[in-house]
């Protein structure tokens, strides 16, 4: 059985083409990529690439200025955050929520709009193995291209699994039979028509939003549309600690907001989602609302 695409990079020696992520003493990550006879240069030395070159992945290197660097392979979210950007990437947090809760299974026939640099378009990838489906859309060229180049560097070349299409969602969408839509674009909503006729019953869209005004209307575009379980919204914030000895507790830093996430079910066809019980706070629908929840 051969093994999925980009396995291979991801195990094994050091050898000439691969992703190197060094780390000093200090915690700060450089990446590069392995080349016969070249040499690798910082303010603190240097060394030459042939030194990694089949060694085992977890060896330290020095420089000639004497300086240690642990060298590994880099993680795909440590990838995603220094690869070239032409749109900003989707951070590790939000794709692994997006991995978990829109159920990115393997062999999952996904969707997806909105590729910016492609980090999203690598964790999907990634999830639904070379026997599944992903068919992004991006607007603009210039991001399409972009996010093609950090893939095939990720994976080592073309993924089988994936197809890029540079044009509007809600134009071009001919698939059908889609198990998962993941958004990630500013207007979600002008897209949830098109994506309820290519959506399977019981499939999900999961929509990626930055702001409090798109999070809004996204939930109440869904709600609206009527053809979706109620929509689940939500944010995830990341918070490391410092652990030293009998030193424990929280970093000053965080990663905090980055966007908010929306994921909901499709329903059958021809089927209306129950009635929602919980009554909105008086108020929370002004009187020209004319929408579902007008009289709830």
């Amino acid at each position: 059985m051969s093994e999925p695409t980009g396995a291979a990079r991801r195990r094994g020696p050091f050898k000439v083409g691969d992703q190197v992520q060094l780390t000093d003493p200090k915690g700060r990550h450089y990446t590069f990529t392995l080349e016969a006879g070249k040499n690798f240069h910082t303010h603190k030395g240097s060394f030459p690439h042939d030194e990694l070159i089949g060694s085992p992945e977890g060896s330290v290197v020095r420089t000639t200025g004497n300086v240690a660097y642990l060298a590994l392979r880099p993680l795909l979210p440590d990838y995603v955050l220094s690869m070239p950007r032409g749109a900003a990437v989707v951070y590790p947090k939000d794709a692994g929520q997006i991995l978990a809760f829109a159920d990115i299974f393997a062999g999952a026939r996904v969707v997806e709009a909105g590729v910016g640099s492609g980090s999203l378009s690598a964790f999907l990838l990634r999830a639904i193995g070379d026997h599944g489906m992903l068919h992004s859309y991006e607007r603009r060229a210039d991001f399409a291209e972009i996010a093609q180049q950090n893939v095939e560097r990720y994976f080592g070349g073309p993924h089988p699994a994936w197809q890029l299409t540079v044009g509007d969602l809600q134009d071009n969408l001919s698939d059908t039979d889609v198990d998962r839509v993941v958004l990630d674009m500013l207007a979600p909503w002008e897209c949830l028509d098109a994506v309820s006729k290519a959506l399977v019953p019981g499939g999900i869209v999961c929509c990626y939003v930055a702001t409090t005004t798109q999070l809004a209307r996204t939930v109440e575009s869904i709600r609206e549309i009527g053809c979706f379980a109620e929509p689940q919204p939500w944010e995830s914030m990341i918070r490391n600690w410092h652990v030293e000895g009998l030193a424990v507790r929280p970093d000053h830093r965080m990663i905090g907001h980055t966007g908010f996430l929306v994921t909901a079910r499709r329903l059958a066809d021809g089927v209306e989602p129950p009635m929602r019980r919980r009554r909105p706070a008086k108020g929370a629908y002004g009187d020209d609302y004319e929408g579902p929840n007008k009289n709830s």
